[in-house]
């Protein structure tokens, strides 16, 4: 066995142990801090495939600034503790049958894996990867400038919801 891939096998390991304890855990702010802590082993993952900037942005965006946010937005709004049971009697049944649909998409792009690869890495690989940082720098700011201003929009008013929603749910109580 590889270290690279007793490294992947224990990363792995790790980032699925944080989405469980995300998803099970009844206080907001240790849920963000298992985000937290699986943004960083996404990062690591993103080393091993030998892609520094995208780790280091995953780091500084994710794991940095917008926890930060979310953090900041729980502890304003005094949101710790989730509710109890509120689920609705069909939200169970259908994230079963997403959490299928999710693993079977996840097998076919697993075993498809080395067909696409072998197709991606052509003869002039290496002469591509070359100024890749410069030519994304040059599309996010012209050719998508756009769409990722309007995912800023969008992310900027579902916090504000959340926000409005919280507030109107405490001065109700």
């Amino acid at each position: 066995m590889d270290l690279t891939l007793i490294l992947f096998i224990i990363l792995a390991i790790v980032a699925m142990a944080t989405a469980i304890g995300m998803l099970v855990s009844r206080s907001a702010v240790y849920a963000a801090l298992f985000l937290v802590l699986n943004f960083a082993t996404v990062a690591v993952f993103y080393l091993l495939l030998s892609a520094p900037f995208i780790a280091m942005a995953q780091v500084t965006v994710y794991a940095g600034a917008i926890m930060v946010l979310f953090l900041f937005v729980i502890m304003l709004l005094g949101s710790e503790k989730l509710p109890k049971e509120q689920a609705l009697p069909w939200q169970r049944p259908l994230a079963i049958v997403l959490a299928l649909v999710l693993l079977a998409e996840a097998g076919i792009l697993l075993f498809r894996r080395l067909s696409i690869a072998t197709a991606l890495a052509g003869p002039d690989a290496a002469a591509n990867s070359e100024g890749v940082l410069q030519s994304l720098g040059k599309m996010l700011f012209s050719t998508y400038l756009l769409p990722f201003e309007v995912t800023s929009v969008l992310l900027l008013v579902a916090m504000i919801g959340v926000i409005v929603l919280t507030k109107k749910e405490k001065s109700e109580a």
